[in-house]
């Protein structure tokens, strides 16, 4: 699937961040910036939406990233066009914030990135998400998932507010230290045999074995990359179809 989503890319324009699927907008949630991918059928007339209990993902980038990287980086918006085309994915909300906030310098941004004062402030972000957009408040529905320190934020995001989501997804993860939530019904995790981070997410999967807890392991060639991180977003999105 992977050299098929990115041959699509390839053909597709990359200089807008708007497509018939939907559109990606700006917005600043409880003081954190934000893009918002909103599906071409959520939409406002009168002040009013004329949809609701749409599935949410809440999508998170890396260390020294920010809400622009899905976007931009990612090219997220083709992703899903493609995606579209290829399996006819479900429509969803997905929230990119920048989830580490606080980022005065770069030798400070570790410090504020593992601080867990964005775990401790998630369900108030969450709760501010959903008194905005018509995103579902079932768990049954709702999605959360991140690469490298954004995998670190959702592993522990998800084990905090354990059960409020029923699909989690780990991409390249960061795994300082080992959570994991008791409630759900997809742990998904990829990585690159080439990734930095290898050895220390294999520590992290023996120690999920030993707390007997389900999940679902993808590996790939190649390291801590974007086409990586593409190929997994696509594969989880599928697996939460399945």
């Amino acid at each position: 699937m992977k050299r098929i989503v990115l041959t699509l890319l390839i053909a597709l324009t990359a200089n807008t961040l708007s497509a018939t699927i939907g559109t990606v907008i700006k917005d600043t949630i409880t003081n954190v910036p934000c893009r918002v991918y909103l599906p071409a059928d959520v939409i406002q007339v009168d002040g009013e939406w004329k949809v609701d209990d749409v599935p949410v993902l809440y999508l998170q980038h890396g260390m020294w990233g920010d809400e622009h990287d899905w976007t931009v980086k990612g090219d997220l918006l083709h992703l899903l066009d493609s995606m579209q085309q290829l399996y006819g994915i479900q429509d969803r909300i997905i929230i990119m914030p920048d989830n580490c906030p606080h980022r005065p310098t770069s030798e400070e941004e570790r410090a504020n990135a593992t601080s867990g004062y964005w775990e401790q402030h998630f369900h108030e972000f969450m709760a501010e998400v959903e008194s905005r957009y018509p995103v579902s408040q079932k768990p049954a529905k709702r999605a959360i998932a991140g690469l490298s320190m954004g995998g670190y934020h959702t592993m522990r995001v998800s084990a905090l507010l354990d059960g409020e989501f029923a699909y989690i997804g780990m991409f390249s993860p960061a795994t300082m230290v080992h959570e994991v939530a008791h409630n759900y019904k997809l742990l998904w995790i990829a990585i690159g045999t080439e990734d930095f981070l290898y050895q220390s997410l294999q520590e992290y999967l023996k120690w999920l074995d030993e707390q007997s807890a389900p999940y679902t392991y993808y590996e790939t060639g190649d390291g801590h990359v974007w086409p990586n991180w593409q190929d997994y977003l696509c594969r989880f999105l599928i697996a939460i179809e399945q």
